[in-house]
């Protein structure tokens, strides 16, 4: 889901006092520097695709999108071709194409996505060797929520999120966050305090955290059985199908309560951070 969280800024002041060995400080610098090249070039790509700088061709119908929609009855499917047209003519002219793009995203940095979220696995290395102080818990599941979309989701039903535009504003919410998550971090463990960075990584959650974890649930929503409901999934050609199913439907409920509790909880961090003086230039965790 969201990216991952620091303790509370107050009680994250006491313990930086003494900070990581210095050979493990390096390494920590390094590895903030590059996952946040790697999202930058991740963010770069994907807007350079949607606005056609490159002059790429990607064509993908929207309505190919549309009429892959679950449990959407076959009489309305055969109206994709109009839903699409009719939701084009409510954008304005340069949305359009834009739009059209998004549904090729995937094509364009779904394999550097995959690869850059995939090295964010050794987070929950930097916690179990007590590199840095996130909780384990919190840790595993943001890392895995990641991982899963990437490779439980993306990966596995290619035809349903491929071209489904909602891959676009998961990736853009994702990249232009850790971009400014990975180098608030590496400036904070150079001993760089940034204003700007620290102003952005407590204020941009506000519009980020709703646009990727909505995009998220909407993904998984996509992958569930077209028809026939738990049936469905009961008829399915495995058991493994049939289960991944069931966990598909769990997660896309439980994705919207969890959004809840990230966005909230980043709401009292925010009000902590910058609401007094005296925590303003807190150094929150390292990663």
């Amino acid at each position: 889901m969201a990216s991952i969280e620091e303790v509370d800024p107050p009680k994250q002041q006491a313990k930086q006092k003494r900070g990581p060995p210095p050979l493990v400080k390096y390494y920590l610098v390094l590895y903030n520097i590059l996952s946040a090249l790697g999202w930058t070039y991740v963010l770069v790509c994907t807007l350079v695709h949607l606005f056609n700088l490159d002059h790429a061709s990607y064509t993908s119908p929207l309505h190919a999108w549309l009429a892959r929609i679950p449990y959407l009855p076959a009489a309305r499917k055969f109206f994709a071709k109009s839903a699409a047209s009719r939701l084009e003519a409510s954008l304005p002219p340069w949305a359009i194409p834009v739009l059209r793009r998004a549904g090729t995203t995937y094509a364009r940095v779904g394999r550097q996505t995959a690869f850059v979220q995939s090295w964010a696995a050794l987070e929950v290395v930097h916690v179990l060797l007590g590199w840095v102080r996130s909780p384990l818990v919190t840790t595993l599941i943001q890392v895995g929520s990641r991982l899963y979309l990437v490779w439980g989701i993306t990966y596995q039903f290619p035809a349903e999120t491929h071209s489904n535009p909602l891959y676009a504003s998961m990736v853009l919410s994702w990249s232009i966050t850790e971009v400014v998550r990975y180098t608030f971090y590496a400036c904070n463990l150079l001993g760089s305090e940034t204003r700007l960075l620290l102003f952005l990584r407590y204020t941009l959650f506000y519009v980020l955290y709703p646009t990727g974890a909505s995009s998220e649930a909407l993904l998984i929503y996509a992958t569930l059985p077209h028809t026939g409901g738990l049936s469905n999934v009961f008829n399915a050609p495995s058991a493994f199908e049939g289960l991944h199913a069931v966990v598909r439907q769990v997660l896309f409920l439980v994705w919207w309560p969890g959004l809840y509790v990230m966005y909230t909880h980043m709401m009292r961090q925010r009000r902590k951070v910058f609401g007094g003086g005296k925590t303003l230039g807190v150094k929150p965790k390292s990663l």
